[in-house]
């Protein structure tokens, strides 16, 4: 598919895309935390805020995996750091948690070190790729539910994200399986419960049924 939506999936991805957007607005908090993943944006968008003065520290988590070790290969939240020391970001106020290997020890791995270093921290700007925004919010609920968080990703148009990806095929993958873990997750006890409506629910089903499935969770409801 390369960079470019078809036409014939464009309303289901759409409805998904705008799902997974908690809308909160930014503001300035103790600290960003940045969620470690393919998208190098998230720390682009982490040193933007940081210059904006939207936090004093940023905190970049996260290992490695599958679909990050290629392009990542010392760790995705390392990398990270190079990336927003390389956009100004003073070295001072950049921290690195590089064992996360998923959402939740993302969250419970930061809180671990700032809580190591004797920073304290009532609220963080939790930064992710655009759709891991929703199952980002309910595992922040579920494992640091004293913690005020305010979602940001870096504020794209879906196809200007997508171009910019370069992989219309993998954001879809990625986004149908960040939505099924909003279910998956909670019944699991790793996040807290939110809201699917009948509207997302159909448009992931109809994704599933075209065959995006490469980022399912199997052998759960919906998992195809």
């Amino acid at each position: 598919m390369g960079g470019v939506l078809p036409e014939g999936l464009r309303a289901d991805v759409e409805v998904l895309w705008r799902y997974h957007d908690m809308g909160h607005a930014v503001r300035r908090c103790d600290v960003a935390i940045g969620l470690g993943s393919h998208d190098l944006g998230v720390a682009t968008y982490a040193a933007e805020l940081y210059h904006r003065g939207m936090a004093p520290l940023i905190v970049f988590t996260g290992a490695n995996a599958p679909t990050t070790v290629e392009r990542f290969p010392r760790g995705e939240a390392v990398h990270y750091r190079e990336h927003a020391l390389a956009l100004g970001v003073p070295d001072e106020a950049v921290l690195v948690e590089p064992e996360a290997t998923n959402t939740g020890e993302n969250i419970a791995f930061t809180r671990g070190l700032l809580a190591d270093r004797r920073i304290e921290v009532r609220s963080a700007l939790l930064i992710s790729r655009p759709y891991q925004q929703r199952r980002a919010y309910a595992t922040a609920k579920k494992v640091w539910p004293e913690l005020e968080v305010v979602c940001a990703s870096r504020p794209l148009p879906l196809d200007e994200y997508v171009r910019g990806i370069g992989d219309a095929d993998r954001v879809i993958n990625m986004l149908v399986g960040d939505t099924q873990r909003v279910w998956v997750y909670a019944e699991r006890g790793f996040a807290a419960a939110q809201d699917v409506p009948a509207e997302v629910m159909g448009a992931y089903e109809r994704l599933v049924a075209a065959g995006f499935t490469g980022r399912l969770v199997h052998g759960d409801r919906g998992s195809g």
